[in-house]
């Protein structure tokens, strides 16, 4: 008779012992699992803790060369650099790819790819957009005391080295340099910045100010750019140029041979009292010249007095001065229509530079917009003391100017446009028109990690 405990005692060593040996193979194959899985996250870690190095690598690199887009090397990349620990060991690498600027842009795009020598296929990147910020970021920046009028709209911040009359409505910072200061009509000790306007929250005063003999734009700068692929136009040997822009990127040149006469009920002041004298500055006459192509590098300088309006298609910047700078050779620009892009947001962007005045004449637009961004190197921006008035007038974009301006006279108003909107561009940011001042820090614009 056998003995059947024995065979079923030798089941069960025998099927007990590969259960064991499953759970143990299932425990050692989870526990390796999770060590690799573990060891993965690490490295992938460490590998954008890596490319994140690169990224403030670069940014460095930048702050100390800002125009070096090929990383000290002098050729085209990718630039790979190795990583090491506190030891002094290699512990893996990254490597940059470098967009330079755009034409007419500063903003530079750079990638960084970082990964470990123990898994190098386990690889992080990061994308970065660094750019100056430029003057153009402002509605107005001006050297000189400002004032607001009750019928005027600003939309996006203001900066003036003087004192602010506020008396408009506002959706951005006011600053001021001047804790107190004299306005011109108003009361002695104002504040930097007083008025009926508002929001009050908005104002911060005092703050330091702007350099201006640092930011005003050099318009050599344009003029050698004009001579390197631009277009330099010489004295006219008449009154001036008219510059008609057209929306298929060109603009039809025009010579002013005479210029009509108004009067300005305010041409000087003395003693606080205006005196009246005649005035040029609207087109009586002219003859056709060419049509031009906007250049490629966006650069016009004219040696002579400027009348601009029409359609902009392009990235421009159009100079008005002569060299020697003198003031008595100062040249000027008169917008004398509507200026328009042909499409915001884009990079159509235009910037009118005089090394004196920039003045709206007599005839203009009933409701004018001007889509573009004015400095005035010397002098101000501003609408004479004409006898009449127009309703409105929109700028799209900024206004720099050393002695300050203004486009509407009384209260109400009496002379000028009585409606005033001044709505700042965030497409002028980064996307500055030729030879305007921007900033000597690169400030950052966007980070990400890209899958």
């Amino acid at each position: 008779m056998h003995d059947k405990r024995g065979n079923l005692l030798l089941f069960v060593m025998i099927f007990g012992s590969l259960a064991f040996t499953m759970i143990v193979m299932g425990v050692s194959s989870y526990a390796l699992f999770e060590n690799q899985a573990s060891n993965r996250k690490q490295s992938r870690d460490l590998s954008f803790h890596i490319a994140e190095a690169g990224i403030n690598y670069y940014r460095w690199h930048l702050a100390h060369s800002p125009e070096d887009y090929q990383d000290g090397t002098g050729v085209a990349g990718p630039y790979v650099h190795a990583f090491e620990d506190k030891n002094g060991d290699v512990i893996g690498y990254f490597s940059l790819d470098i967009d330079a600027p755009l034409a007419g842009t500063t903003i530079v795009n750079f990638r960084s790819t970082g990964w470990t020598i123990a898994q190098p296929q386990n690889t992080r990147t990061i994308g970065v957009r660094v750019g100056y910020p430029a003057l153009t970021d402002f509605s107005f920046v001006e050297n000189s005391d400002m004032s607001f009028s009750y019928t005027t709209e600003v939309h996006g911040k203001i900066h003036s080295n003087g004192g602010i009359e506020f008396n408009g409505t506002t959706d951005s910072i006011l600053q001021s340099a001047k804790e107190i200061y004299d306005p011109v009509g108003g009361p002695v000790n104002s504040p930097g910045i007083w008025g009926n306007g508002g929001p009050t929250t908005f104002w911060d005063f005092p703050v330091p100010p702007k350099d201006f003999n640092a930011i005003t734009t050099d318009l050599a700068g344009i003029r050698d750019a004009s001579d390197a692929g631009g277009l330099h136009f010489y004295s006219s040997g008449s009154e001036g140029y008219h510059m008609i822009f057209q929306a298929d990127g060109t603009f039809k040149l025009y010579t002013v041979t005479k210029r009509q006469k108004y009067t300005d009920y305010c041409k000087t002041v003395y003693n606080g009292y205006c005196y009246s004298g005649n005035v040029y500055y609207d087109i009586q006459n002219e003859t056709y010249d060419a049509t031009y192509t906007i250049p490629a590098n966006g650069a016009i300088f004219v040696e002579d007095d400027i009348w601009v309006e029409g359609v902009v298609n392009g990235h421009v910047s159009v100079g008005a001065g002569r060299f020697p700078v003198l003031e008595s050779t100062y040249q000027e620009i008169y917008p004398i229509g509507n200026i328009t892009l042909l499409a915001k947001e884009s990079t159509n962007v235009i910037g009118l530079i005089a090394q004196g005045d920039i003045v709206y004449p007599y005839n203009v637009p009933n409701d004018m917009v001007v889509e573009a961004a004015l400095l005035s190197q010397f002098k101000k921006i501003y609408r004479p003391y004409f006898s009449n008035t127009k309703n409105s007038l929109t700028i799209f974009g900024s206004q720099i100017s050393y002695a300050g301006g203004g486009v509407k006279w009384g209260n109400p108003v009496v002379s000028g446009f009585i409606n005033t909107i001044y709505i700042y561009d965030g497409n002028l940011r980064y996307l500055v028109p030729p030879g305007f001042p921007v900033e000597p820090t690169y400030e950052l614009i966007s980070w990400e990690e890209i899958e």
